[in-house]
């Protein structure tokens, strides 16, 4: 493991079609202690025969070692590099003849955090983007905007209040930085949910990356 790049060895899981024959794409970040194979248990509910899923795997299975809510710097090398990790599947998915609009990178805690990231810093057309619980990266109160506009990228912010990791703060501002940005964003609370996804968070996902598939 290259200290710089502490995610840059770590495999890449893939399931669904062959990407050279794929119509669309999702890129699945897990969360904290999750790995691959876990996210990759999603696939089949949100996509379709069509559709190609990548998953990278974290390097000992975390993104970055400290909370989203930390100092950046605090995060540093570990989140730059899971940054160009989601960025390389993002290259491969591309090279293969699948365009922006049909890619949706879909996270669940920490990997919705790194997916919310990696959209807000990679501004461009892509289908859609799925945070399931998760928000723009860094302390509270700090600034969160980015430049750039995600015009036409359907966004979903499901999330869970109160959650042990993820203020509901958090959610709202994250959703106010993609709506400034153009995005049309759809934000979900659920009073009291515990740290998981509910069955009704994939249907409201499927629905979203089907809609911004059509």
């Amino acid at each position: 493991m290259k200290a710089n790049d502490p995610h840059g060895n770590e495999p890449v899981i893939t399931a669904g079609a062959v990407l050279s024959q794929a119509r669309s794409a999702l890129i699945l970040l897990h969360g904290r202690g999750g790995s691959a194979d876990d996210i990759l248990s999603l696939a089949g509910e949100l996509g379709d025969t069509s559709t190609a899923y990548l998953a990278p795997q974290a390097a000992q299975h975390t993104w970055y070692p400290k909370s989203f809510l930390a100092p950046i710097t605090q995060n540093e090398p570990w989140l730059s590099s899971a940054l160009a990790k989601v960025n390389v599947s993002v290259d491969k998915v591309m090279s293969a003849g699948i365009a922006l609009e049909r890619i949706a990178i879909v996270g669940f805690s920490q990997g919705a955090c790194l997916a919310s990231e990696f959209i807000a810093r990679h501004p461009a057309r892509f289908g859609a983007l799925v945070a399931f619980t998760g928000g723009l990266i860094g302390p509270m109160g700090s600034e969160l905007s980015h430049a750039g506009r995600l015009d036409g990228v359907h966004i979903l912010l499901s999330s869970g209040d109160p959650d042990p990791h993820v203020p509901w703060e958090r959610v709202r501002a994250t959703e106010k930085v993609f709506t400034d940005m153009g995005a049309s964003v759809i934000t979900a609370r659920y009073q009291n949910r515990p740290h998981t996804i509910l069955p009704e968070e994939i249907e409201s996902a499927r629905r979203l990356i089907n809609d911004a598939f059509a």
